[in-house]
């Protein structure tokens, strides 16, 4: 599962969003070939108690209704830019995937707690500099990323 498509650019994400249905999530970890080796245990793991999370904890790229028709480029820019000290924190191999899912819960930071149908692309590092490009741009010093250890 690790021969998926990759999404070069911001551009690209943003007209896969565009596109597909409101199931789409982002999630950082070391891909499908890690996350999906039993289908019926697609779990995380609270990071402060250790519990294990009934479902690949992920974050939702379908844009919502009150965003209006503010740029979808933007949109997808903060939800790679959110979490992406994942990469770091949670060690090497670590990147962020697409995944087709449906939401069985939240996660004890209200994340959703996703079963993924389809894997569907990586997101290539292009991409990542162009969401912290676009970001950066918007020239807010009351928003950042949301890393507690910072």
């Amino acid at each position: 599962m690790t021969d998926l498509p990759t999404i070069d650019t911001l551009h690209e994400l943003a007209a896969l969003v565009e596109k597909e249905d409101s199931d789409l999530y982002v999630r950082w970890s070391k891909g499908p070939g890690a996350d999906l080796t039993d289908p019926d245990e697609q779990t995380s793991r609270d990071a402060l108690t250790g519990v294990p999370l009934p479902g690949l904890s992920a974050n939702p790229l379908a844009v919502e209704r009150w965003w209006g028709d503010r740029p979808v480029l933007l949109w997808v820019a903060r939800r790679l830019y959110d979490y992406r000290h994942l990469r770091e924190l949670r060690g090497p191999g670590v990147r962020p995937w697409v995944l087709a899912g449906e939401e069985i819960g939240r996660g004890p930071d209200n994340e959703p707690l996703v079963r993924c149908r389809r894997p569907i692309a990586w997101i290539a590092e292009r991409a990542l500099t162009e969401s912290e490009h676009l970001i950066n741009a918007q020239h807010s010093d009351e928003w950042g990323p949301l890393d507690r250890r910072t």
